[in-house]
């Protein structure tokens, strides 16, 4: 009996956070989003994605001033890398009010710990403790951060077309959208496979364009 109790709080807890990132963000003609380059980054992608999100999801876009990474996001467990979830955090609370949203972009590696419901770490640790990623965001919330570390190719086409679509998928779950369970939708989770970003479409499916009205 104490099992299924147990079962059936991490499913409700499961629920809540699915729902909590299902509450979209409402954009108006006033919002503004922030690109936050870190150093090194180019900027000829740092227009790029400008002009992608601006286009995307008919907002405004700025461009900070170029920023060291944060010395207290790097580790050194696995390789040299920055925390994800530290850089987001530092990002939310340094953000200016009269920005909105504040997207980071860096060509260093980044890394998070994967975590099943209950909050223990996915197996096996030596993987999941420090696992590198394209991009994390809160959802909702008002910080992500982008990395071109594992998105690279000899095809330059490809790796600003996928830049570009983790840089849309990321600010979706900015404005509240979840992974969707389409494989040709941008909001589709990679799924630890860089051929899931090459399927899917940069676009929204039907059913995730009406959660933003």
């Amino acid at each position: 009996m104490r099992n299924y109790f147990v079962m059936k709080f991490y499913y409700l807890l499961f629920v809540f956070i699915m729902l909590s990132c299902s509450k979209s963000r409402e954009i108006t003609s006033t919002t503004v989003v922030a690109l936050q380059p870190y150093k090194g980054f180019p900027t000829n992608k740092i227009d790029t994605l400008s002009k992608a999100i601006s286009e995307f999801y008919s907002i405004d876009v700025v461009v900070l001033p170029e920023l060291d990474m944060p010395k207290s996001a790097f580790v050194n467990i696995k390789s040299p890398r920055y925390r994800a979830d530290s850089i987001i955090r530092i990002q939310s609370r340094n953000r200016p009010d009269s920005l909105d949203f504040i997207v980071g972009l860096t060509d260093k590696d980044i890394s998070i710990t994967k975590k099943e419901v209950d909050g223990s770490i996915k197996k096996p640790e030596w993987r999941y403790n420090d696992f590198g990623v394209m991009g994390l965001a809160y959802c909702p919330g008002k910080s992500a951060i982008i990395s071109s570390f594992r998105l690279k190719t000899n095809d330059s086409k490809l790796h600003f077309t996928r830049l570009k679509k983790v840089t849309i998928h990321e600010f979706g779950h900015n404005l509240g959208l979840p992974h969707c369970p389409n494989t040709h939708c941008v909001m589709t989770s990679a799924n630890e496979k860089i051929s899931t970003i090459d399927t899917e479409k940069m676009e929204l499916c039907e059913n995730c364009k009406k959660k933003l009205l």
